[in-house]
């Protein structure tokens, strides 16, 4: 019988630390670099300092926000902001009994939900594990990428997790989820829904790598740039992230640089009767991929395909890279601004196509 223990993965000792500010602004803690500022601000690097916070009284809504690289506020935010620093990346030991069942080859580890996601996928990279390398350079942390579950060419953050360890702030207590409770979806998961949102706030998970399973070379570009980087000598986790971190480097704009929070909307999934008719009536191939509830049509080129691609609306543009993304363009974009070419975008998308665009991004 496999036993799961709290303990087993538990980060370990730690410094208590808690910083609080008030009329906090979050300009800096947002990637689209939204001048807004939270009620109360409280930043905590240890997973015990959650324990000394009293939820009860603090100005709500609370939010965990990470680096806030998946969120557009629409205004000051009324309540409370917590931003997780519990960095740290721990390879368990061989006998936890988390490994029990686990193929040869598994590696676990413990990752701190404050850690930045691309120093996960550089550590794995380095320690020549697979399973992180595809999700390089995606900003934000391992706590939001666990509620989030984040993805890239292929690769969801839940194809690796083993458990999510969390604080219940209404019972006052740490607990868990393994992975097939969390409710894994696209870009989805429990965390985000009613009764789970705001109520645990994760604190660490543990994913599972592999030392033999091998490249995910499912994009058809991606294989072919890694078979090119590799040059016909043995490909290896550090060459398919100094890849992939090539195509989104090239594809995204850098958060330092000009603010956005990535990928803005969700890749549709159509039924393929609905596909076929819409291949049929423009008469055009259509990039696709096969989903589980019937076929994903990427969002950028909808978009591209509505002639957005490179536009602005007065602060507000849509990447002229990567039409997915909508940029705060000229650094003064107001939240306005930005829903505002939000639901231009889905109304021209639905007008030509049929197709409604769900937003990725958190609007608050």
């Amino acid at each position: 019988m496999c036993i799961f223990a709290y303990g087993s993965a538990h980060p370990g000792p730690e410094m208590n630390m808690i910083k609080r500010k008030s009329n906090f602004s979050l300009k800096e803690m947002n990637t689209f670099r939204m001048d807004v500022k939270c009620r109360q601000y409280i930043e905590y690097d240890s997973v015990a300092d959650l324990i000394d916070i009293d939820f009860e009284k603090l100005p709500t809504p609370v939010l965990n926000l990470g680096q806030g690289s998946n969120i557009l506020f629409t205004g000051d935010f009324p309540g409370t902001i917590l931003w997780s620093r519990i960095d740290f990346i721990h390879e368990l030991p061989a006998e936890d009994g988390l490994y029990c069942g686990m193929p040869d080859g598994t590696v676990l580890i413990s990752v701190g939900a404050g850690t930045e996601m691309d120093k996960v996928c550089g550590w794995a990279a380095e320690k020549g594990l697979w399973g992180m390398e595809n999700l390089s350079h995606i900003p934000g942390d391992a706590g939001a990428a666990a509620v989030q579950n984040i993805g890239a060419y292929g690769t969801e953050f839940s194809d690796a997790t083993v458990m999510i360890y969390c604080y219940d702030t209404e019972e006052e207590e740490f607990t868990h989820f393994r992975a097939e409770e969390c409710g894994y979806g696209y870009r989805d998961s429990v965390f985000k829904h009613p009764g789970f949102k705001g109520r645990y706030i994760v604190t660490h998970s543990v994913l599972a790598l592999s030392t033999d399973r091998g490249p995910q070379l499912g994009y058809g570009h991606v294989e072919e740039a890694v078979m090119q980087a590799a040059g016909g000598k043995q490909i290896t986790p550090a060459v398919v992230r100094e890849v992939i971190t090539g195509i989104r480097r090239a594809k995204l704009p850098e958060p330092s640089e000009t603010g956005s929070a990535g990928s803005f909307f969700k890749n549709p999934i159509i039924s393929e009767d609905r596909f076929n008719e819409i291949r049929r009536r423009y008469s055009m191939e259509i990039p696709h991929y096969p989903a589980e509830e019937g076929i994903k049509i990427p969002a950028a080129w909808l978009i591209e395909q509505c002639g957005w691609k490179g536009k602005t609306v007065g602060n507000a543009g849509v990447h002229p890279a990567q039409p997915l993304v909508l940029t705060n363009a000229t650094g003064k974009a107001s939240p306005g601004e930005i829903i505002k070419l939000k639901d231009l975008i889905i109304k021209s998308v639905q007008d030509k196509f049929g197709i409604m665009l769900i937003p990725e991004v958190e609007i608050i």
